[in-house]
């Protein structure tokens, strides 16, 4: 038995699909609310993203619509600059997570069925057809690609 817990997951993260950014590392360096709005940033008035450690390739989770961006660069303490405009009205609460730019692997859990196309760990890209209902892909993943995936309510597990 002495096995059977490293073999289970420690961490576990909602994954939002993207034909771009890998599925984030499971930590969340902050969370919050938006406090005002401007294109292609997140702005919190409430945070200082310098002592909090955001970094450029941190991947910020627009929890509230279910969007996607990556960091490129900090403005401010309280501002920064992201890959794309997820923020158009406040407050809309989000997680950001330490990027992934070496990708862990990841399984999946697939909450509703579809289809779930990825990356592997290996840079493979793979569509799964047909993935039914609290289904478990045994496969080392590292992205779920928008295009192409039809699932929904996927768990990322590490």
């Amino acid at each position: 038995m002495s096995n059977f817990t490293s073999n289970q997951a420690s961490y576990a993260i909602d994954v939002i699909p993207s034909d771009t950014i890998n599925i984030p590392q499971p930590y969340i360096v902050v969370s919050s609310n938006n406090t005002a709005v401007s294109a292609d940033e997140l702005i919190d008035g409430t945070k200082d993203f310098v002592e909090l450690g955001v970094s450029q390739g941190d991947v910020v989770y627009n929890v509230t619509d279910g969007t996607i961006a990556t960091v490129t660069s900090r403005i401010s303490a309280t501002a920064l600059k992201l890959s794309a405009n997820i923020f158009t009205a406040t407050p809309k609460s989000y997680e950001i997570y330490q990027g992934n730019s070496k990708p862990n692997s990841f399984l999946l859990y697939v909450g509703a069925a579809g289809d779930v196309s990825i990356e592997t760990s290996a840079g493979k890209p793979v569509v799964l057809k047909n993935v039914g209902n609290a289904s478990f892909i045994p496969i080392n993943v590292s992205r779920v690609n928008a295009a192409g995936t039809t699932a929904s309510d996927i768990i990322a597990l590490l």
